[in-house]
């Protein structure tokens, strides 16, 4: 069903300025719930993991339901969700771990359409190893993945293959499935960024054939953090560099340190917040996270369409837009014929909008594309509504008029 906007919206503290934010693909804005979750765990009572006190009690629960709530969300064991500081430390992590299996002859393969923290890891970690890097090309008219340079690199001495679910900037979703077969029948570890993916889809990591699976929080309403989640029979056989007395169960040994309790109290909230948008008559949370975020995704998409068919009448002349994948989350790459996008970003932002410009870390697909300059993201979130899509067309349609004046 229709998702309640208005009331979706009234749990947004940050939209109470009058802000229409259309930066989500850097970062969401938090809902209350987060928020007081991270604050009444760092207000306790709270100590270090254990089983006798209250205050250890607290941070060993706030462990067990961030573990329980990532598994739900990505359809995965609770004891292969692993905490990191973010997706590129955790990338950077699991690289490193990986490549001590790598040799002369061995080959990584990674792809043009994906931001670098699923690039440079493996790029950097395959030279050390003195393996050779072989590339998946962007088709440049489509915005698309060519599967067949992806068939041509892939071979028997393929050791790893890494491809985003869903570009960071042009929105794109390969056809991951069919990616992860293709590399897994030569015997290839598939590693996959679902950073982008994961703030517009229920994901299904099984389904998707990824080996290991990285997501960021922060994109889909929660803090600031990174969640890793792989086949629990990987994860037993990986053994990273820790102190002697830490320990050596999955996932412990693959998070350093104390780990930041309130941080992960607001990521179990958000997957709660998202499993209540819209629950249907779900009884698990795998279920009303199901119903939900198919309601979100309608909604996004319809929002979509509409600043689709807005920046089309602007003109092709004026709005050249680089999103053009068939299948694609909400977010929009567009560049604007003899105008700087800096210049769009600064006039939108004095009339309240939010969108970015930027390369956005998608070192790749900016070469591929030919694209040297900046261009201007917009991005759909779930609180997002048609009368902000409208004020963001006005707003362009405005700069357009006074950047030709």
């Amino acid at each position: 069903m229709a998702i309640d906007v208005t009331a979706l919206r009234a749990h947004f503290p940050s939209l109470d300025h009058g802000l229409a934010f259309f930066d989500g693909p850097g970062g969401t804005q938090t809902p209350r719930p987060v928020a007081e979750a991270i604050a009444e765990t760092l207000t306790g009572p709270l100590s270090n993991r254990g089983t006798i006190s209250p205050s250890e009690l607290n941070a060993e629960r706030s462990v067990t339901e961030f573990r329980a709530a990532y598994a739900d969300l990505l359809h995965m064991p609770a004891d292969a969700v692993v905490h990191g500081r973010s997706a590129t430390q955790l990338t950077y992590d699991f690289a490193r771990l990986l490549a001590r299996g790598w040799g002369a002859g061995d080959e990584v393969v990674v792809s043009r359409l994906d931001h670098d923290c699923n690039v440079r890891p493996w790029v950097q970690a395959a030279e050390r190893a003195g393996a050779r890097v072989r590339w998946i090309e962007i088709e440049p008219t489509t915005a698309e993945l060519d599967l067949e340079s992806y068939e041509r690199v892939l071979s028997p001495r393929t050791r790893l293959v890494a491809v985003t679910a869903a570009s960071n900037v042009l929105g794109t979703k390969p056809p991951l499935r069919r990616i992860a077969d293709l590399a897994h029948e030569v015997g290839a570890l598939v590693y996959v960024d679902g950073v982008h993916y994961a703030a517009h889809h229920l994901v299904d990591v099984p389904a998707l054939g990824a080996d290991l699976f990285v997501c960021s929080p922060y994109k889909f309403l929660g803090p600031h953090c990174g969640v890793l989640t792989g086949a629990p029979e990987l994860l037993e056989t990986l053994r990273p560099d820790k102190l002697l007395p830490s320990p050596d169960t999955v996932p412990e040994r693959f998070e350093f340190g104390t780990l930041p309790y309130e941080i992960l109290a607001g990521a179990r909230a958000a997957v709660d917040f998202l499993a209540a948008v819209d629950p249907g008559e779900g009884s698990s949370r795998r279920e009303r996270l199901t119903s939900s975020l198919r309601s979100l995704h309608a909604h996004e998409l319809a929002l979509r369409t509409r600043l689709e068919e807005g920046l089309r009448d602007l003109g092709d002349a004026a709005v050249t837009l680089h999103s053009k994948a068939r299948d694609r989350t909400p977010t929009l790459l567009m560049t604007l014929e003899g105008r700087d996008p800096r210049e769009a970003q600064i006039q939108l932002a004095a009339r309240g909008i939010l969108a970015t410009a930027g390369q956005f870390y998608a070192y790749e697909p900016f070469t591929a594309l030919k694209l040297e300059g900046p261009a201007l993201r917009m991005g759909l979130a779930p609180y997002n509504t048609a009368d902000e899509v409208d004020r963001l067309l006005e707003g362009l349609a405005a700069f357009l008029r006074t950047s030709t004046a």
